[in-house]
């Protein structure tokens, strides 16, 4: 009895309780992550081209 009681409970609360975004908060933060992530993604890269080089000047390839 103590689950269905926890799933009652649980449902109450996301129902009754939860305040959701509306559509246009979501697709604005899904816009702000996407570009945060883009942008993340190219300084990785870079450092990692930077990284590349320097070590192709410090060990050179054989």
């Amino acid at each position: 009895m103590k689950i269905v009681n926890y799933f009652k409970e649980t449902y109450d609360e996301l129902v009754h309780k939860v305040s959701w975004p509306s559509a246009k908060d979501l697709q604005n933060s899904v816009v702000v992550v996407s570009i945060a992530s883009l942008i993340i993604a190219l300084i990785v890269f870079l450092m990692d081209l930077l990284f590349n080089a320097g070590m192709g000047l410090l060990f050179p390839a054989v």
